[in-house]
């Protein structure tokens, strides 16, 4: 199968690509560097030529409203044109658990924008949402930074492996358009100040972690059932402690 990857360099595209490689796929990476602007559109026509699916897990180059409702847009207009134009027959789009219940946030915001449009375009489609990658714990830590102290709320999360993620990209582009949104979670809930704490605590950072039920979540209040995924999600299989060994050992 011909499967162009948009954001093939990023943290999941470039396992998806590993791993669709590995299945003997035909990937393109439609990236600056083969020529792609997805925000211009300048050379994704050029890229679609023959494509049976374009994938597309591009993320913003910045967290503010204003920057990720023009990236998001004007990339999945564009992204959506071109394989439309060219007959792809599934357009698989990675979006994020509990967008909608994020709404306090300009960039879930605009990820919910991003979905309206995969929705209501001429492809025939396929929307993942997952939860929050183990992979994305630096800018939480980042986020929730309070002087010496990292102030987070307590709500249950279910964070997954970034290769899980892929893996679950690269079965449903095995699989017909589903017309419809599928979830994907790691196999087990955690506070996130819990989870946070067990992190820094397996690289050696003492700065302390404070529950804080009033503490934002990227600017936007969280709840025990904001982040975690619906009654009937595909679940990841790599536990947190068998992640947090492969990522030690890669820092190593």
């Amino acid at each position: 199968m011909k499967v162009v990857v948009a954001g093939g360099t990023g943290v999941v595209g470039s396992r998806l690509v590993d791993v669709l490689r590995r299945r003997n796929h035909n990937v393109r990476i439609a990236s600056r560097a083969s020529g792609v602007d997805v925000v211009t559109g300048q050379g994704l026509e050029e890229i679609m030529v023959g494509a049976d699916i374009v994938v597309d897990v591009l993320n913003a180059p910045a967290f503010d409203e204003a920057t990720a409702m023009a990236f998001f847009e004007a990339s999945s207009r564009n992204i959506l044109a071109a394989a439309a134009a060219e007959g792809v027959r599934h357009h698989l789009a990675l979006s994020i658990v509990g967008c909608e219940r994020l709404q306090g946030s300009g960039y879930f915001r605009a990820k919910l924008a991003q979905e309206k449009l995969v929705q209501a375009g001429a492809v025939p489609f396929s929307i993942l949402r997952s939860t929050q990658f183990f992979e994305f714990l630096g800018a939480i830590i980042a986020d929730g930074l309070d002087g010496e102290t990292v102030r987070l709320n307590p709500a249950r999360v279910q964070f997954i492996a970034a290769d899980d993620v892929a893996g679950a990209l690269a079965d449903l582009v095995e699989r017909s358009p589903v017309n419809g949104t599928i979830e994907v979670a790691g196999p087990h809930p955690f506070r996130l100040d819990d989870l946070v704490q067990r992190y820094m605590a397996s690289r050696r950072d003492g700065r302390a972690v404070v529950a804080d039920p009033q503490a934002l979540y990227f600017g936007t209040p969280l709840s025990d059932e904001t982040l975690l995924s619906g009654g009937t999600p595909r679940f990841g299989h790599t536990e947190f402690d068998l992640w947090l060994r492969r990522a030690s050992t890669a820092a190593a």
